[in-house]
Protein backbone atom coordinates (compact mmCIF):
# COMPACT_ATOMS: atom_id res chain seq x y z
CA UNK A 1 0.00 0.00 0.00
CA UNK A 2 1.14 3.67 -0.91
CA UNK A 3 1.85 5.43 2.39
CA UNK A 4 0.53 8.91 1.87
CA UNK A 5 2.32 12.01 3.82
CA UNK A 6 0.88 15.32 4.66
CA UNK A 7 1.07 18.01 7.30
CA UNK A 8 -1.70 20.17 8.61
CA UNK A 9 -4.76 21.75 6.99
CA UNK A 10 -4.17 25.52 5.34
CA UNK A 11 -0.94 24.20 4.57
CA UNK A 12 2.06 26.78 4.58
CA UNK A 13 5.45 26.23 3.10
CA UNK A 14 6.66 23.54 5.79
CA UNK A 15 3.52 21.89 5.21
CA UNK A 16 3.51 21.54 1.40
CA UNK A 17 7.76 20.77 1.23
CA UNK A 18 8.22 18.58 3.65
CA UNK A 19 5.48 15.79 2.45
CA UNK A 20 7.46 16.10 -0.62
CA UNK A 21 10.68 15.71 0.92
CA UNK A 22 9.95 12.82 3.36
CA UNK A 23 8.07 11.23 0.74
CA UNK A 24 10.84 11.43 -1.59
CA UNK A 25 12.76 9.57 1.68
CA UNK A 26 10.64 6.89 1.81
CA UNK A 27 10.96 6.21 -1.85
CA UNK A 28 14.65 5.86 -1.27
CA UNK A 29 14.00 2.94 1.04
CA UNK A 30 11.68 1.30 -1.12
CA UNK A 31 8.67 2.40 -0.41
CA UNK A 32 5.52 3.37 -2.43
CA UNK A 33 5.29 6.91 -0.61
CA UNK A 34 3.36 9.91 -2.26
CA UNK A 35 2.59 13.80 -0.80
CA UNK A 36 -0.60 14.81 -0.20
CA UNK A 37 -1.82 18.44 0.71
CA UNK A 38 -5.06 18.79 3.03
CA UNK A 39 -5.68 22.49 1.72
CA UNK A 40 -4.81 25.00 -1.32
CA UNK A 41 -1.61 25.90 0.00
CA UNK A 42 -0.73 29.50 0.33
CA UNK A 43 1.32 32.05 -2.53
CA UNK A 44 4.92 31.31 -1.00
CA UNK A 45 4.33 27.29 -1.01
CA UNK A 46 3.57 27.49 -4.54
CA UNK A 47 5.91 29.59 -5.79
CA UNK A 48 8.29 27.26 -3.92
CA UNK A 49 6.50 23.95 -5.60
CA UNK A 50 7.19 25.63 -8.69
CA UNK A 51 10.70 26.89 -8.38
CA UNK A 52 11.76 24.04 -7.40
CA UNK A 53 10.83 21.76 -10.40
CA UNK A 54 7.57 20.16 -8.34
CA UNK A 55 4.05 19.71 -9.06
CA UNK A 56 1.45 20.59 -6.25
CA UNK A 57 0.79 17.54 -4.93
CA UNK A 58 -3.05 16.61 -4.77
CA UNK A 59 -6.03 17.46 -1.73
CA UNK A 60 -7.23 15.46 -0.01
CA UNK A 61 -10.45 16.00 2.01
CA UNK A 62 -9.97 13.08 4.78
CA UNK A 63 -8.73 9.26 4.63
CA UNK A 64 -9.70 5.85 4.06
CA UNK A 65 -9.91 3.83 7.54
CA UNK A 66 -6.59 1.02 7.37
CA UNK A 67 -4.48 4.23 4.39
CA UNK A 68 -0.88 4.08 5.76
CA UNK A 69 -0.08 7.90 6.20
CA UNK A 70 2.63 9.93 7.92
CA UNK A 71 2.12 13.02 9.64
CA UNK A 72 4.24 16.12 9.80
CA UNK A 73 4.81 19.18 10.68
CA UNK A 74 1.66 18.50 13.67
CA UNK A 75 0.46 16.38 16.24
CA UNK A 76 -2.75 18.27 16.56
CA UNK A 77 -6.32 16.27 15.47
CA UNK A 78 -7.98 19.49 14.73
CA UNK A 79 -5.58 20.17 11.95
CA UNK A 80 -5.65 16.46 10.70
CA UNK A 81 -8.91 14.49 8.81
CA UNK A 82 -11.58 14.19 10.54
CA UNK A 83 -10.92 10.37 10.10
CA UNK A 84 -7.08 10.73 10.92
CA UNK A 85 -8.04 7.92 14.11
CA UNK A 86 -9.02 4.86 11.18
CA UNK A 87 -5.88 5.14 9.54
CA UNK A 88 -2.84 3.28 9.75
CA UNK A 89 -0.28 5.84 11.14
CA UNK A 90 3.06 4.63 10.83
CA UNK A 91 5.33 7.81 11.95
CA UNK A 92 4.63 11.23 13.06
CA UNK A 93 7.70 14.31 12.18
CA UNK A 94 7.14 17.04 14.29
CA UNK A 95 8.83 20.52 15.82
CA UNK A 96 4.93 21.71 17.86
CA UNK A 97 3.90 20.76 21.93
CA UNK A 98 2.45 17.37 22.15
CA UNK A 99 -0.76 17.87 21.43
CA UNK A 100 -2.36 14.29 22.03
CA UNK A 101 -5.63 12.97 21.05
CA UNK A 102 -4.11 10.66 18.16
CA UNK A 103 -4.62 6.93 18.25
CA UNK A 104 -2.68 4.48 16.18
CA UNK A 105 -2.91 0.76 15.55
CA UNK A 106 0.23 -0.08 17.36
CA UNK A 107 3.70 1.43 18.01
CA UNK A 108 5.05 3.73 15.74
CA UNK A 109 7.76 6.22 15.10
CA UNK A 110 7.46 9.17 16.50
CA UNK A 111 10.15 12.63 17.02
CA UNK A 112 9.11 15.83 17.67
CA UNK A 113 12.29 18.15 18.28
CA UNK A 114 12.29 21.50 19.43
CA UNK A 115 13.26 23.32 15.99
CA UNK A 116 11.77 26.00 14.11
CA UNK A 117 11.21 23.76 10.79
CA UNK A 118 10.30 20.23 10.40
CA UNK A 119 12.44 19.71 7.68
CA UNK A 120 15.20 20.55 9.50
CA UNK A 121 14.41 17.28 11.80
CA UNK A 122 13.94 15.48 8.40
CA UNK A 123 17.67 16.24 7.55
CA UNK A 124 18.37 14.58 10.69
CA UNK A 125 16.62 11.58 10.68
CA UNK A 126 17.92 10.64 6.88
CA UNK A 127 21.43 9.86 7.94
CA UNK A 128 23.49 9.47 5.24
CA UNK A 129 20.64 9.72 2.97
CA UNK A 130 20.63 13.26 2.64
CA UNK A 131 23.53 13.24 0.99
CA UNK A 132 22.02 11.88 -1.86
CA UNK A 133 19.26 14.53 -2.28
CA UNK A 134 18.67 16.31 -5.44
CA UNK A 135 18.70 19.83 -6.01
CA UNK A 136 15.00 19.95 -6.01
CA UNK A 137 14.58 18.35 -2.60
CA UNK A 138 17.83 20.43 -1.19
CA UNK A 139 15.74 23.57 -2.97
CA UNK A 140 12.45 22.74 -0.80
CA UNK A 141 14.29 22.13 2.23
CA UNK A 142 16.32 25.27 2.07
CA UNK A 143 12.40 26.59 1.47
CA UNK A 144 10.94 25.00 4.41
CA UNK A 145 13.61 26.60 6.63
CA UNK A 146 13.60 30.06 5.47
CA UNK A 147 9.93 30.15 5.70
CA UNK A 148 9.44 28.88 8.94
CA UNK A 149 12.22 30.95 10.73
CA UNK A 150 11.16 34.36 8.63
CA UNK A 151 15.03 34.19 7.51
CA UNK A 152 16.20 33.54 10.54
CA UNK A 153 14.32 36.91 12.45
CA UNK A 154 11.92 34.69 14.20
CA UNK A 155 12.56 34.01 17.71
CA UNK A 156 11.59 30.04 16.89
CA UNK A 157 14.89 29.31 15.14
CA UNK A 158 17.88 27.42 16.44
CA UNK A 159 21.67 27.29 15.61
CA UNK A 160 20.80 23.82 13.59
CA UNK A 161 17.94 25.72 11.60
CA UNK A 162 20.17 28.65 10.52
CA UNK A 163 23.63 26.16 9.62
CA UNK A 164 21.46 23.57 7.65
CA UNK A 165 20.38 26.18 5.39
CA UNK A 166 23.62 28.01 4.82
CA UNK A 167 24.97 24.66 3.86
CA UNK A 168 22.22 23.79 1.94
CA UNK A 169 21.96 27.64 -0.06
CA UNK A 170 26.01 26.96 -0.33
CA UNK A 171 25.38 23.49 -2.09
CA UNK A 172 22.71 25.64 -4.68
CA UNK A 173 24.85 28.09 -5.23
CA UNK A 174 22.33 30.80 -3.50
CA UNK A 175 21.88 33.78 -1.92
CA UNK A 176 20.03 33.38 1.33
CA UNK A 177 18.87 37.18 1.32
CA UNK A 178 17.55 37.00 -2.52
CA UNK A 179 16.23 33.95 -2.90
CA UNK A 180 14.17 34.84 1.21
CA UNK A 181 13.61 38.27 -0.39
CA UNK A 182 11.44 36.26 -3.56
CA UNK A 183 9.70 33.87 -0.84
CA UNK A 184 8.08 36.57 0.65
CA UNK A 185 7.36 38.72 -2.34
CA UNK A 186 5.18 35.92 -3.49
CA UNK A 187 3.79 35.56 0.09
CA UNK A 188 2.76 39.16 0.32
CA UNK A 189 0.42 38.76 -3.12
CA UNK A 190 -2.72 38.21 -1.53
CA UNK A 191 -4.92 40.10 -3.93
CA UNK A 192 -6.36 37.45 -5.23
CA UNK A 193 -7.63 35.95 -2.48
CA UNK A 194 -11.07 37.00 -0.39
CA UNK A 195 -11.58 38.21 2.94
CA UNK A 196 -12.88 34.71 4.36
CA UNK A 197 -9.52 33.30 2.73
CA UNK A 198 -7.20 35.04 4.37
CA UNK A 199 -8.37 34.63 7.37
CA UNK A 200 -8.12 30.61 6.74
CA UNK A 201 -4.67 30.74 4.98
CA UNK A 202 -2.56 30.45 7.90
CA UNK A 203 -4.38 29.55 10.64
CA UNK A 204 -4.54 27.26 13.41
CA UNK A 205 -7.60 26.90 15.95
CA UNK A 206 -6.93 26.84 20.14
CA UNK A 207 -9.10 27.16 23.12
CA UNK A 208 -8.30 29.69 25.82
CA UNK A 209 -10.10 29.77 28.82
CA UNK A 210 -12.67 27.73 27.46
CA UNK A 211 -13.03 29.99 24.08
CA UNK A 212 -12.19 28.68 21.01
CA UNK A 213 -10.15 31.00 18.79
CA UNK A 214 -8.74 30.55 15.03
CA UNK A 215 -5.66 32.20 15.33
CA UNK A 216 -4.71 33.49 12.00
CA UNK A 217 -1.26 35.05 10.54
CA UNK A 218 -0.53 36.54 7.88
CA UNK A 219 3.23 37.02 7.46
CA UNK A 220 4.52 39.93 4.84
CA UNK A 221 6.62 42.64 3.56
CA UNK A 222 3.94 44.53 2.28
CA UNK A 223 1.16 44.80 4.90
CA UNK A 224 -0.63 47.72 3.86
CA UNK A 225 -2.03 45.40 1.01
CA UNK A 226 -3.71 43.65 3.67
CA UNK A 227 -4.58 46.36 6.44
CA UNK A 228 -5.87 48.31 3.54
CA UNK A 229 -8.94 45.85 3.41
CA UNK A 230 -9.11 46.15 7.45
CA UNK A 231 -12.93 47.04 7.60
CA UNK A 232 -13.48 44.16 4.88
CA UNK A 233 -11.34 41.63 7.24
CA UNK A 234 -13.49 43.19 10.34
CA UNK A 235 -16.84 41.96 8.71
CA UNK A 236 -15.76 38.89 7.63
CA UNK A 237 -14.61 37.40 11.15
CA UNK A 238 -18.02 37.25 12.12
CA UNK A 239 -18.97 34.81 10.04
CA UNK A 240 -15.77 32.97 9.56
CA UNK A 241 -15.94 32.51 13.16
CA UNK A 242 -19.83 31.16 12.89
CA UNK A 243 -18.85 28.56 9.87
CA UNK A 244 -15.98 27.35 11.59
CA UNK A 245 -17.59 27.20 15.24
CA UNK A 246 -15.24 29.80 16.55
CA UNK A 247 -16.04 32.20 19.42
CA UNK A 248 -13.22 34.85 17.79
CA UNK A 249 -11.42 34.94 14.98
CA UNK A 250 -7.78 36.96 15.71
CA UNK A 251 -5.79 38.04 12.80
CA UNK A 252 -1.97 39.16 13.44
CA UNK A 253 -0.30 40.85 10.31
CA UNK A 254 3.29 40.43 10.79
CA UNK A 255 5.66 42.26 9.11
CA UNK A 256 8.35 40.81 8.40
CA UNK A 257 11.10 43.88 7.86
CA UNK A 258 9.92 45.85 10.66
CA UNK A 259 9.55 42.87 12.60
CA UNK A 260 6.06 43.31 14.62
CA UNK A 261 2.72 42.06 14.33
CA UNK A 262 -0.26 44.29 13.87
CA UNK A 263 -3.68 42.76 15.62
CA UNK A 264 -7.17 43.58 13.90
CA UNK A 265 -9.43 44.54 16.40
CA UNK A 266 -13.49 43.68 15.57
CA UNK A 267 -15.00 43.90 18.77
CA UNK A 268 -14.40 44.36 22.71
CA UNK A 269 -13.55 40.70 22.68
CA UNK A 270 -10.45 41.04 21.02
CA UNK A 271 -9.57 43.81 22.56
CA UNK A 272 -9.55 43.03 26.01
CA UNK A 273 -7.77 39.94 24.92
CA UNK A 274 -5.08 41.81 23.29
CA UNK A 275 -4.83 44.16 26.50
CA UNK A 276 -4.53 40.70 28.81
CA UNK A 277 -2.15 38.95 26.41
CA UNK A 278 0.23 41.46 25.25
CA UNK A 279 -0.08 43.76 28.14
CA UNK A 280 -1.66 47.07 24.88
CA UNK A 281 -3.18 49.55 25.11
CA UNK A 282 -5.88 49.67 22.28
CA UNK A 283 -7.40 52.48 21.41
CA UNK A 284 -8.67 51.61 18.14
CA UNK A 285 -9.44 48.89 15.67
CA UNK A 286 -6.15 47.39 15.75
CA UNK A 287 -2.39 47.61 17.80
CA UNK A 288 0.72 47.19 16.52
CA UNK A 289 2.97 44.59 18.86
CA UNK A 290 6.12 45.28 18.82
CA UNK A 291 8.79 41.89 18.13
CA UNK A 292 5.77 39.92 18.18
CA UNK A 293 6.32 37.37 14.85
CA UNK A 294 6.12 34.18 16.26
CA UNK A 295 2.39 32.47 16.38
CA UNK A 296 4.11 29.24 18.34
CA UNK A 297 6.15 31.22 20.59
CA UNK A 298 4.78 34.58 20.93
CA UNK A 299 1.30 34.29 20.28
CA UNK A 300 -0.75 31.39 21.47
CA UNK A 301 1.44 30.41 24.49
CA UNK A 302 0.24 34.02 25.59
CA UNK A 303 -3.36 34.65 25.09
CA UNK A 304 -5.77 35.03 27.65
CA UNK A 305 -9.54 35.16 26.69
Amino acid sequence: MTTLVFGHKAPDTDSTGSPLIWAWYLQQQGQQAEARLLGTPNTEAAFVAERWGFELPAVIDDVEAGQKVVIVDTNNPAELPASINAADITAIIDHHKLFGGLETKGPIDITIKPLACTATIMHDLMGHVATEMPEGIKGLMLSCILSDTLEFRSPTTTPADQALAERLAADLGLDIPAYAAEMFAAKSDVSAFSEAELLRMDSKETTVDGKKLRVSVLETTSPEQVLSRKDALKEAMPKVAAEDGADEVLLFVVDILKEEATLIVPNDAVKAIAEKSFDATVTGDSVVLPGVMSRKKQIIPVLKA
